[in-house]
């Protein structure tokens, strides 16, 4: 869900390189036996990619968030209520620390770290991570000479 809010993110600009992005792997979903056609006129809002589209991947994106939000605090009462795995079968509470203040102080720390990141990334450098490209309007006649995915597709 993360590489999904990256990619409707990804989209809003709607630029040339946003355009053919959303086409290419809109269309993929067309390789899904019976629904596929059917899902990407859905996820198109049309016969192709348009301001229906636009729109769509603007609520997925902020819809999405939430989305992950609620499966990561679902995920984490489940953890605290019956704790992780032990596949040695051995009781190990003696060696337990309490999650809260360590880890929950550990963590604030971190997240303050990468928002401090980001924020500084944005303020200073705003165009170091995007594509020329991108900045060219969208234009379905034409189409970029190299087409290539971003840095945080690649992994």
């Amino acid at each position: 869900t993360t590489m999904a809010t990256a990619f409707v993110g990804y989209v809003l600009p709607w630029g040339q390189m946003s355009f053919w992005g959303a086409t290419v792997i809109t269309n993929l979903l067309s390789a899904i036996p019976y629904i596929g056609p059917m899902l990407v006129e859905w996820i198109w809002g049309g016969f192709s990619v348009d301001k229906a589209t636009l729109t769509r991947f603007f609520a997925f994106h902020f819809i999405l968030p939430f989305i992950i939000t609620a499966m990561v605090m679902i995920h984490l009462l489940f953890l605290h209520e019956t704790g992780s795995n032990n596949p040695s079968g051995l009781n190990s509470d003696s060696d337990k620390i309490p999650f809260h203040p360590y880890y929950t102080i550990k963590d604030i720390l971190g997240l303050m770290m990468m928002i401090l990141t980001l924020c500084m990334l944005i303020l200073f450098s705003p165009d170091l991570l995007g594509d020329p490209d991108n900045y060219t309007p969208a234009n379905p006649l034409s189409t970029p000479p190299h087409i290539k995915p971003e840095w945080y597709f690649l992994f």
